[in-house]
């Protein structure tokens, strides 16, 4: 029989590395029935990739590339007339919409339209609903939708570049001669 703290050390190691060091395992199944034991080691999952948002780097490339968003959002404003950044805007919308279209598919997660009343409870998901205003402490109420929310049905995006390309937005452009 294993001690507390070696079963404390076990499940960490566990947790932290996916695996059970070949001694454990033995001494935790000590004095269960035989029909209890496995036959053979069960693999355990390996831990999740480390994720260095190169997705997230590659939908802002994509809408860079075709849509200019980057060099939009990143512009100062400040000098242009309404209707110069009205017009600029009016197509990086246009063609980021393509873009964002082409490669996700996103539905709203309220089925009821913006302004239309909702029964919310306390309890809802809050990565799915936030409420605002007079929240309920318990059991549910009746509020306005203010936005839909949205959520992604399908990302299809083309496959990552290899090494440090995945963290470039856009290339530096260089005109010689």
């Amino acid at each position: 029989m294993l001690s507390v703290g070696a079963r404390i050390v076990a499940a960490f190691r566990l947790l932290f590395t996916g695996k059970l060091p070949p001694d454990i395992l033995p001494a935790l199944l000590e004095g269960q029935p035989a029909e209890a034991q496995p036959a053979a080691a069960v693999p355990v999952p390996p831990p999740p990739v480390e994720d260095h948002g190169d997705r997230a780097v590659q939908l802002l490339a994509l809408l860079q590339r075709d849509g200019r968003l980057v060099d939009f959002l990143r512009e100062d404003l400040a000098a242009y007339s309404d209707a110069q950044v009205g017009a600029a805007a009016r197509d990086v919308h246009a063609r980021c919409r393509v873009t964002l279209d082409r490669y996700i598919q996103l539905e709203p997660v309220s089925a009821e339209d913006e302004g239309e009343a909702s029964l919310v409870s306390a309890t809802s998901d809050p990565s799915t609903t936030r409420i605002v205003g007079n929240v309920p402490g318990q059991g549910s109420a009746r509020g306005v939708v203010r936005h839909r929310g949205w959520r992604v049905v399908r990302m299809e995006l083309p496959p990552l570049p290899p090494g440090h390309a995945r963290q470039v937005v856009a290339q530096a452009e260089i005109e010689v001669g």
